[in-house]
């Protein structure tokens, strides 16, 4: 069954570079962004891994975990750490899960049932499609997928304006339009009444009869 935005994120329990984990579990009661690689030792995803550890502490500050996941065993994982630290100049300190039974690819709908229960002898080509980024909430709830081609290099600064959107659209009866950076006007909800506008949010700029924008509500 595919997964869907809002649907319970699948629980599992998983080997990672530390410890054994039931994910649920290690989200605990903030957000969390689950990330996915086809194969170790692969360009892009060397390039990727290093990203994400330098921007850690901005996913830090808004109260959300990352944990990567590859189609490989955790020692592998421990040595490709190396490799990630050179090509990018970062240590990987968040948790890697080894998947070398594809269960937690499967599980998330990045391999088809059928592909087979060991890592062992396929080829990044065979997992193309384990290149998704999952934002979940602290209802375990999933509120963002997105799935890359293994030829391009994953944007992680779209990833954090996301969970900025998300977390700011949880919080106030707003949404972002496109391109939204944080400090930016928001849109006013349908749900929300011209009336109860001016309450909640005082003045607004009405652009269309259905689109209403105003300043950023604060945190």
């Amino acid at each position: 069954m595919s997964l869907r935005i809002n649907d319970i994120a699948p629980d599992f329990t998983a080997d990672t570079t530390q410890g054994a984990i039931q994910f649920h579990d290690w989200i605990g009661n903030g957000w969390a962004v689950l990330f996915s690689h086809p194969k170790n030792f692969t360009p892009v995803c060397t390039t990727e891994l290093g990203a994400m550890a330098g921007l850690e502490p901005e996913f830090r500050k808004r109260g959300a975990k990352i944990i990567g996941i590859s189609v490989d065993p955790v020692e592998s994982h421990s040595k490709w750490k190396n490799d990630i630290k050179t090509a990018t100049g970062f240590d990987v300190d968040y948790p890697l899960i080894g998947d070398k039974d594809l269960q937690v690819a499967k599980l998330y709908d990045m391999l088809p049932a059928g592909a087979g229960e060991t890592s062992e002898g396929r080829t990044p080509a065979d997992n193309a499609t384990v290149r998704s980024v999952f934002i979940i909430g602290p209802d375990k709830k999933i509120k963002l997928i997105l799935t890359y081609p293994m030829t391009t290099g994953r944007n992680f600064n779209e990833i954090l304006r996301a969970i900025d959107s998300i977390q700011l659209t949880a919080k106030h009866q707003v949404a972002t339009p496109a391109n939204w950076q944080q400090g930016e006007d928001v849109i006013i909800t349908a749900a929300v009444s011209n009336e109860d506008a001016v309450t909640r949010f005082g003045s607004f700029d009405t652009v269309l009869p259905y689109l209403r924008k105003t300043k950023q509500p604060q945190a």
